[in-house]
């Protein structure tokens, strides 16, 4: 298993996007690509996660909404998100794409390849 994860850490892009002190507790922060916006979100408990900058629904801005426990409300018409799967939460459906994240010695790793399924 750990020769499948480091041989799929080899053929993804990895950036380092800060610390995860520069990120407040129920908070995000914005890495800009080329692909379109990424929200980085850290919980409570200094859970780091990172989806796609942009509801399911109307595309709002995650980044922007309130983090309660491990789910963001979107600012525009609080369609609650699950940061660990991207999920929608019921009864509301779909996905913002999921990115992988490692945190080392504080400092936050982010994919720039979204998770699949």
């Amino acid at each position: 298993m750990m020769q499948q994860a480091e041989k799929s850490m080899a053929t993804e892009s990895w950036i380092e996007v800060g610390q995860v002190a520069d990120i407040p507790r129920l908070g995000a922060r914005v890495v800009r690509t080329a692909d379109g916006d990424i929200a980085v979100f850290r919980t409570a408990d200094d859970e780091i996660f990172a989806l796609r900058d942009k509801c399911p629904h109307k595309g709002g801005p995650l980044s922007q909404g309130i983090v309660h426990g491990k789910r963001v409300a979107c600012p525009l018409h609080d369609w609650k998100i699950h940061l660990d799967s991207g999920l929608a939460a019921a009864p509301d459906e779909g996905c913002a794409a999921r990115f992988p994240v490692i945190v080392e010695a504080g400092r936050i790793k982010l994919s720039l390849t979204p998770e699949q399924g």
